[in-house]
């Protein structure tokens, strides 16, 4: 193919490729946080947001209703437990202690010999 054959396909190809228009997204339908009903004044939960809350930036799909905290209660119990730190019993030479230290050990071993290789 000559190149003044190769200039025409690409002329040709760009006329008749169609404009791209920058268009919005519609207006969402779903009722406003305003509407909702007025969170509680008095808290002693375990959950850092009141009930009836709104959670923004939970919802990422169209046309869904806001997502709203729910009482304590309704919520399972081992939930408030993640975040606790975690406790290993130490159980001796060779126990699940141990190896989990060694293992921490061995990684910031790495991190610090692959910090040196790049000094």
């Amino acid at each position: 193919m000559s190149l003044l054959a190769a200039v025409r396909r690409q002329s040709a190809a760009f006329v008749c490729t169609p404009c791209r228009v920058r268009t919005y997204a519609a207006k969402s339908t779903t009722p406003s946080p305003t509407s909702l009903p007025p969170p509680e004044t008095t808290y002693n939960g375990t959950s850092s947001c009141l009930p009836s809350t709104v959670l923004t930036g939970l919802n990422y799909l169209k046309g869904q209703p806001p997502v709203v905290a729910l009482p304590d209660e309704d919520y399972p119990p081992w939930l408030w437990k993640l975040l606790e730190p975690k406790y290993l019993v130490d159980d001796g030479p060779g126990g699940k202690a141990e190896k989990v230290r060694l293992r921490k050990e061995n990684r910031q071993r790495i991190r610090d010999q692959n910090l040196l290789k790049t000094q």
